[in-house]
């Protein structure tokens, strides 16, 4: 069904000739429904230059959207791009087992009402991000590039591994005797219980030197920045894990926890294990070893006992078959059929930018190189991009598309440029994704 009502006579015209609406129209808007369950929404402008971008929402209800927020919607508009999105049908909000298709359904069901784009761009967000990155190996050729912002890259196996590393370690080092259960929840109140108790020891171990020492090494292994808040990162061991401990309990424990639920429910069951990770290779993999290794020293605590601890006592399992259906649905393999431009704040809570780091290799092994590019922003958040750096982003990825060279579009100096000046590009050496 549409959101707004247009010109019949010009609609009909427009469905049996196979084209575009003219072109005096005013900007219009669709919504329709797919077989599945799925919905899908989508805007057109009155001045569409046959561009369609394909939008993947992130993680959260299955809601249709067909851009990340309104400002950046509008400025898409106003530049002539038509948008759609859809929903995804489920069963949870994991919804990767459905949402390619569900995505390729809603364009096509745009392609009916408008006509066939001159070029189809995939562009998502965070678990969007992992949905787009799955789109570029479409072998259909229906896109022709696609954006990643901030997207989950490296897959839900992996992250699924570090995120369970890092909470088994905060529970088992900073309160061994209060049960916090990590996998295997029941529904949602389940987690969420024991994203608060755990939330609770994070903060508690605060009070001590040797709390934060402990802290510090399971933000480690989750791959948790030392860069919260403020302007510039924090310089000194101590101020970078109080940033990390904020991060910890005031957002990420909760979100990832209760997350996990819904990966649980999508896959059949938890993916993940402890047992058999060595801990300490782990730990040397980390590009803050030198953070924890400082605090520990500090604190007068054995950092060797604490790693041998966490490896000796590990015991928790994964399901073969979620894992196994993880594997299927939610894990990029790097083959790229189309290029693809990603890009990523140096400092992300939620999707740590090390995905970038294990995803750049996969698409090297894959002999995809040559059709990727990443980029960086200077800045704490997930998805903190404003909208003159998305939209730079997606001009350097057209210009890929165009000529079917990068040239120097994705340097920091062309993408600042190409934002005005205002953006905070810059040339970043990314760490390796630990536990992955």
């Amino acid at each position: 069904m549409w959101r707004k009502r247009i010109g019949v006579v010009a609609a009909v015209a427009a469905l049996l000739c196979g084209g575009a609406l003219p072109a005096q129209a005013a900007d219009r808007q669709y919504s329709g429904g797919l077989p599945d369950g799925a919905n899908w929404v989508a805007d057109v402008p009155d001045n569409w230059t046959g561009t369609i971008i394909l939008y993947s929402h992130g993680f959260g209800p299955l809601t249709a959207h067909d851009a990340p927020d309104d400002a950046t919607r509008q400025a898409l508009l106003d530049r002539g791009y038509a948008l759609v999105g859809s929903s995804y049908s489920g069963p949870s909000w994991w919804a990767l087992e459905s949402a390619v298709r569900d995505q390729f359904d809603s364009l096509q069901a745009v392609e009916n009402l408008i006509g066939r784009p001159r070029r189809t761009l995939a562009w998502g967000t965070s678990m969007g991000g992992l949905i787009s990155a799955l789109e570029s190996e479409d072998g259909g050729h229906r896109i022709d590039g696609t954006l990643t912002t901030c997207g989950l890259v490296a897959g839900a196996v992996n992250m699924n591994d570090y995120q369970l590393n890092g909470e088994y370690a905060l529970s088992h080092l900073l309160a061994p005797d209060v049960p916090v259960k990590l996998v295997n929840y029941q529904d949602t109140v389940d987690a969420a219980a024991a994203a608060a108790t755990l939330t609770g020891v994070v903060s508690g171990a605060q009070a001590s030197p040797q709390g934060q020492a402990r802290t510090a090494l399971g933000a480690a292994l989750m791959n948790e920045p030392t860069w919260f808040t403020g302007a510039t990162p924090p310089a000194g061991f101590r101020e970078q894990e109080a940033q990390q401990a904020q991060e910890l309990t005031s957002y990420v424990l909760g979100f990832v926890m209760t997350g996990r639920y819904q990966i649980e429910l999508a896959a059949g069951g938890n993916s993940s294990g402890t047992a058999g990770v060595n801990y300490r290779a782990l730990l040397d993999r980390s590009r803050n070893a030198g953070q924890v290794r400082a605090l520990y020293r500090e604190a007068g605590l054995d950092l060797d006992a604490d790693l041998a601890k966490l490896t000796r006592d590990a015991d928790i399992h994964g399901n073969p078959v979620a894992g196994a259906h993880l594997a299927r649905t939610s894990q990029p393999t790097g083959r790229l059929a189309v290029p693809e431009l990603d890009i990523h704040t140096v400092a992300d809570q939620l999707v740590p930018v090390g995905q970038e780091n294990w995803y750049g290799q996969r698409v090297a092994v894959s002999g995809s190189a040559s059709r990727l590019r990443q980029a960086y922003v200077r800045a704490t958040g997930h998805c903190a991009f404003t909208t003159s750096e998305t939209l730079a982003a997606l001009s350097a990825l057209e210009h890929r598309v165009q000529t079917g060279r990068w040239d120097d579009v994705a340097d920091p100096d062309r993408l600042n440029a190409a934002a005005g000046g205002t953006a905070r590009y810059v040339d970043f050496r990314v760490p390796p994704l630990v536990g992955a």
